[in-house]
This record gives structure tokens, sequence and C-alpha cells, in this order.
């Protein structure tokens, strides 16, 4: 026990001034604007004729998916310089990134059954999948480039802005607001669809695995697992031409 509070067992001890301020309302505010500023930049390609290369098309898509979040992230970690680990960009465990794709496993069942769920009792089924399975059975090449842009650089840019930042921030008022408010502000970024529906559950398991584990990678595990379903659909079902 330190000297400052030998003589006080029950006075807290002082805070830890190494560690890092979180993130707050000016970043989220400035992340969530330029992601939308980025978003908007993708609107005009359509009337560029892409759209008539379904492949090529999707491909764009499922690029632009994790580069806006890159976009979101930078534009709200420069506003304020400060070290990345206020963002949970910090090291973590072998044993957390099991525990990550092990729930990224649940956060992909669940999903499913809240999904279907859904459809059953609404019959609203608006799914804006559709391209990336396009881009995914264009052929080999276009598979292995989809299976890169919605399971690797996707996770890494979400979940960099709206854990890393989102999430981090509304933390600052408890865990059941910090994982839930920033799960529905990471759905509904997705639209009204059935993508909606996925992001709230894997927003909250993500939320909540990097809240306990205190890094960003394993919530980053929990999405890489889940947006492998849709390329490995494409491989197992053989949808996939030649490439």
């Amino acid at each position: 026990m330190s000297p400052d509070n030998a003589d006080h067992p029950q006075r807290p001890a002082p805070a830890d001034t190494t560690s890092p301020a979180r993130p707050g309302w000016p970043e989220i505010v400035v992340g969530l604007l330029a992601l939308v500023a980025a978003m908007a930049v993708l609107a005009f390609l359509g009337p560029l004729g892409l759209e008539a290369d379904a492949v090529a098309y999707g491909l764009i898509l499922a690029a632009w998916s994790g580069i806006v979040g890159f976009v979101g992230f930078a534009a709200a970690a420069l506003i304020r310089i400060r070290s990345w680990g206020a963002f949970s960009v910090r090291r973590t465990t072998w044993r957390w990134m099991g525990i990550g794709a092990a729930a990224g496993v649940v956060a992909f069942v669940l999903k499913g059954v809240v999904n279907y769920a859904v459809i059953a009792l609404t019959g609203f089924d608006a799914d804006p999948q559709g391209s990336y399975h396009d881009a995914a059975g264009g052929g080999v090449l276009p598979l292995i480039l989809t299976f890169a842009f919605l399971s690797v650089l996707t996770p890494i840019g979400e979940e960099f802005l709206f854990r890393g930042v989102v999430t981090n921030a509304l933390l600052r008022y408890g865990p059941v607001v910090g994982v839930l408010s920033s799960s529905v502000v990471f759905a509904l970024f997705h639209g009204i669809n059935l993508a909606m529906t996925t992001a709230l559950v894997v927003g909250v398991i993500a939320a909540e695995v990097m809240r306990r584990s205190g890094s960003i990678w394993p919530a980053v595990a929990v999405h890489v697992v889940n947006n492998m379903g849709l390329p490995l659909f494409v491989l197992i079902t053989g949808n996939a031409g030649p490439g």
C-alpha cells in the first residue's frame, strides 16, 4: 500500500495518470460525420456505370465498407492527438483472441436465429448483401478479394470506429449504456434491412468482448468470424465461377 493512503485504507488509490483518456462526443460526432461523407462518395459511383458490372461493383462495395470505417476512425483520432490505447488499440492475449473467435461463432448463429424470427414474424426480408454475393461468385480471384474485403478490411475498419471510438466514448456512462447504445448506432448505420439486426447482434457481442478484454482485437475477431459466412457459403456451394 502506498504512503498516500496507508493511514486511510478506505481512500481510493490515486488515479493512474498514465492511462489514456477515453474519446468523447467530439470524436463520436467527427468520426460519424466523416463516415457519412465517405459513404456519400459511393453514391456517385452508380451513375458512373459501375453497376453494369455486378462483380466489379460488388467488390467496390465490399472494399468501401471497410475503407469508410478507417476514414471515420482517422478523423476522430486526429482531432485530439492521443495514445492509440485510448481507443483500445492495444496488445491482447491469444486466450482473448480465442474467446473473440468463439464469440464470433455465437454471433453468427444468434444473428441467423434473430433474422429468421424477424422474417417469420414480419415478412421483412430486405437483404443488402446481394452485391457481395455477386462479387464472391465472380470467380476465384473475386472470391478471394471479397473474403479479404469483408472478412479482414471491413471488420478492422468498423471495429476501430464503432467500438474503438463510439463504444469507448459511451462507456463513460456505464457498461450497459456504452455497449447497447453504441451497438444501436452501429446497427442504424447499416440501414433498414436485415443487416441492421445482424449488426445489432454482432455489435453487442463485439462491444462486450472489447470492454472485458480491454483491447479492440478480440472484437475484431468476433467480426471476422461472423463476416466469413458469405464468402464461405459461396465457396461451399460452388457458386464461384471460373476465375
